[in-house]
């Protein structure tokens, strides 16, 4: 079979004739397919995850049984996992090696049904060479859904111009704890950010053609003490208030297809074999129709780790009857052994035809059993030699227009939390750049970028894209300027012995940029990401000690935190001449940051976490209740130093004359509330208008403050704009006593915030009328308007 050839192997029948209704073509083929080809759809192959090398995925050996592809491609095959994000591989031979799997698999079956191929894209497409995009907590930083949406379209193209069907983001876990290594995969401590900040990257994903995946449903980031893969405890008011909200709003606007389960129990529940969540909830009420894919091994989990099935077949059969349709990454639960206990009656086929059905009509949406379907991915379809020598280097992924979407994203990521005047830099003459996060490339990746992900594990290759150091931006950005540069310390490894020299660099300089942070890894070799959890929000290693020896030197200091969590900074806030903060900004974010010290980038970040004032005051969230608040009855207080939504810049804004359109609102009615903004500045700026809920009275425990809407507003010098928000009475709604979500009538408090902690301006007014339950059909948000004022 030649390049350009298309697959036409296979038995023909209704399931390949387009003019059909789709579920009609399934039915037609689920009716000549037999258990094992309708089980082998329901599994993805991970070729080459055993090798030797450390895990990429949670008790990835222990998991990983030796795949027999000669024995088991007769009946099919569901998924690919990971075919260019298991080793570093050029991108165009690795489409070439992907067209030649699927021509192997489509000539074994007898329907020549290919597989759906999947890839990680937490931070942009994780394959060797493609952009390094900021990580989740950036967006959220950003406050920016059209961007996003944006990079997710940048993302879902270039991965479908490869052959990749499905990417398995966004993370649309609500922060709770930030001891959580996977806190840098998250968009940040509220839901409602969460929400509409991932529907957009969801919506720019799907947009490109490609399935995006809602994970982790639900649950995950709530565990006990912050540990990954640990129990979950929550309340249902947590569950139906804080935790499921992002993923409903997905649900609701996005056009997702798939969801992954969680692999955390809830309340003794393991959420792989939980069809309250799976089915009553995500299907029966939400009415998603879409694909569950399992995430990595959780359904081994529930034999393996959670203890509630007895053997591989009962946890394929407890995952099957809660909803799961899909075991990744690859086959161990619905081998051989499970194919048998179906057909001999002992699992019900009507679970195994249930989930079948879903993943053919995926399959069939996707252009997948059309009869004229091509294995040759877009990006070889006009190369003539099908050869890898022929193909190599063909394929771009980190072209300019991607880095120009990195650096915006990266630009607007960055939040600056203290400043007293000395930034921007006014020309320094000499710049030490001290700590250990200065003169690392990896500094800005997060850990679920394939350098930082699987490249680490192949020294042997090059990075496959440009990472300038943040010494090497600061270089760029102040050409005229000594650059001295000393580490100090490493990430976490407590060394002290290279603080004299790091301190004289800071006496006789300028100024001091200290770039402290995290390193990425997985399961404990790092200090941020998956498995790689925090006793404490104290810095890593040694580096809270710099830095009070750094400030102890009076010299004037800019701490640069290049980090996937924020941390306690001792009395940083207090001594600090300014503190820049950015989370894992991508490939082109040290030139984010040195474009904010030296004035060409006004920051707009704002935090989507809270910066903690003491490193134990775990766990906490700015959606805190009154007796979470400091009180006379305990001597802890977990106000944080810097609360979420805070952020500075460098134009002056003036927020003036709020005003409410009414003094009350009905249970279904809206009101509508404004407040002048004007740029007081010589230069342009953007706002970040935050409005928040306040419920003074309620019939259960509610957050003193709750984001309901914002607005990043961007303003000329000079400009006024007047900002208004419809809000809509469903935006006031919570989980009642009985359980069910209600509208109560009292009084509301609206805010306008520069952040949670900063309301500068409030209207209350009353809801009429009787109690007033809503659903999954309510208004999610509040209609935005920004008018131009003389």
């Amino acid at each position: 079979m030649t390049l350009n050839d298309q697959a036409t192997t296979g038995t023909r029948g209704p399931w390949n004739d387009t003019a059909l209704p789709v579920d009609e073509r399934v039915d037609a083929l689920v009716a000549e397919m037999t258990v094992a080809e309708k089980v082998a759809q329901l599994y993805g192959v991970w070729v080459g995850a055993s090798d030797d090398g450390e895990d990429v995925a949670p008790h990835q050996h222990d998991m990983d049984d030796h795949i027999d592809l000669d024995a088991i491609l007769p009946s099919g095959l569901g998924q690919l996992t990971r075919p260019f994000g298991t080793a570093p591989v050029d991108p165009a031979t690795g489409a070439l090696s992907l067209q030649r799997a699927q021509q192997r698999i489509v000539a074994a079956n007898r329907f020549g049904i290919p597989a759906l191929a999947h890839e990680e894209c937490l931070a942009g497409f994780a394959t060797w060479s493609a952009t390094a995009y900021p990580v989740p907590l950036s967006w959220g930083a950003t406050f920016d859904p059209s961007l996003v949406r944006e990079m997710g379209e940048r993302i879902g193209s270039d991965m479908r111009s490869v052959g990749v069907h499905q990417g398995l983001a966004p993370v649309l876990d609500v922060v709770r704890d930030a001891r959580w290594g996977r806190v840098e995969e998250t968009i940040g401590e509220d839901p409602y950010l969460v929400g509409t900040v991932a529907t957009a990257y969801i919506q720019g994903v799907e947009s490109a053609g490609v399935v995006a995946t809602l994970k982790h449903f639900v649950g995950y980031s709530a565990s006990k003490g912050g540990r990954n893969l640990a129990p979950v405890s929550v309340g249902p008011r947590e569950l139906a208030d804080v935790l499921l909200p992002p993923f409903e709003m997905a649900i609701r606007e996005s056009g997702v297809r798939s969801v992954m389960n969680s692999y955390t129990d809830l309340d003794g529940i393991p959420t792989a074999a939980d069809a309250r969540l799976l089915t009553a909830l995500l299907r029966d009420e939400w009415g998603f129709e879409g694909t569950v894919v399992a995430d990595y091994f959780s359904i081994a989990f529930l034999r393996q780790l959670h203890g509630v099935a007895e053997t591989w077949t009962d946890a394929a059969a407890a995952a099957l009857a809660a909803g799961i349709d899909v075991e990744l990454p690859t086959v161990k639960t619905f081998g051989a052994e499970f194919v048998r206990a179906v057909e001999a009656g002992q699992v019900d086929e009507a679970l195994v035809d249930r989930a079948l059905h879903r993943v053919l009509r995926q399959k069939a949406e996707l252009g997948l059993l059309d009869p004229d379907w091509s294995p040759v991915p877009d990006v070889l379809a006009d190369i003539p030699d099908p050869s890898a020598d022929g193909v190599r280097g063909r394929v771009d992924l980190d072209p300019p227009a991607n880095r120009a979407l990195a650096r915006r994203i990266a630009e607007e990521a960055v939040v600056l939390l203290r400043n007293d005047g000395v930034l921007p830099l006014a020309h320094p003459a000499r710049i030490a750049v001290v700590g250990p996060a200065a003169d690392d490339p990896y500094a800005v990746l997060g850990c679920y970028s394939f350098p930082s992900h699987v490249g680490v594990r192949h020294p042997e290759f090059p990075i496959g894209i440009s990472l300038p150091t943040l010494r090497e931006a600061l270089a760029a950005e102040f050409p005229h300027a000594e650059i001295v540069h000393v580490a100090g310390t490493t990430i976490d490894g407590g060394e002290t012995d290279g603080f004299d020299e790091a301190l004289a660099a800071a006496r006789d300089a300028d100024v001091v940029v200290l770039a402290l942070g995290d390193r990425a890894g997985l399961f404990g070799r790092g200090t941020s990401g998956e498995g790689c959890d925090a006793a404490d929000l104290t810095l890593p290693g040694a580096q809270q000690a710099l830095l009070d020896a750094v400030l102890d030197t009076g010299a004037s200091t800019v701490v640069t935190l290049l980090a996937g969590r924020p941390y306690a900074l001792g009395s940083a806030p207090e001594r600090a001449a300014a503190i820049v903060q950015t989370f894992f900004a991508g490939e082109e974010g040290t030139g984010a940051i040195a474009g904010v010290l030296s004035g060409r980038v006004n920051p707009s970040g704002r935090l989507p976490v809270s910066v903690p004032r003491d490193p134990g005051a775990q766990p906490s969230t700015y959606l805190a209740s009154p007796l979470a608040r400091p009180n006379g009855v305990s001597n802890i207080d977990p106000s944080p130093a810097y609360a979420f939504g805070h952020g500075l810049g460098y134009a002056l804004s003036v927020w003036s004359d709020p005003v409410a359109s009414a003094p009350e609102l009905a249970t279904d009615g809206s009101v509508t509330v404004s407040i002048h903004i004007g740029n007081a500045s010589d230069r342009a700026g953007v706002e970040i208008v935050q409005l928040y809920l306040h419920d003074p009275v309620a019939s259960v425990v509610r957050p003193v403050q709750r984001l309901v809407a914002y607005a990043r507003v961007p303003l000329e010098a000079g400009e006024r704009v007047r900002v208004s928000f419809q809000v809509p009475a469903d935006l006031t709604a919570f989980t009642g006593p009985d359980g069910r979500r209600v509208v109560e009538p009292g009084e509301i408090v609206l805010g306008f915030g520069r952040s949670s902690a900063d309301i500068v301006a409030t209207r209350s007014v009353r809801i009429t009328g009787g109690p007033r339950h809503v659903g999954f059909g309510r208004a999610l948000h509040a209609e935005v308007m920004v008018t131009p004022e003389p």
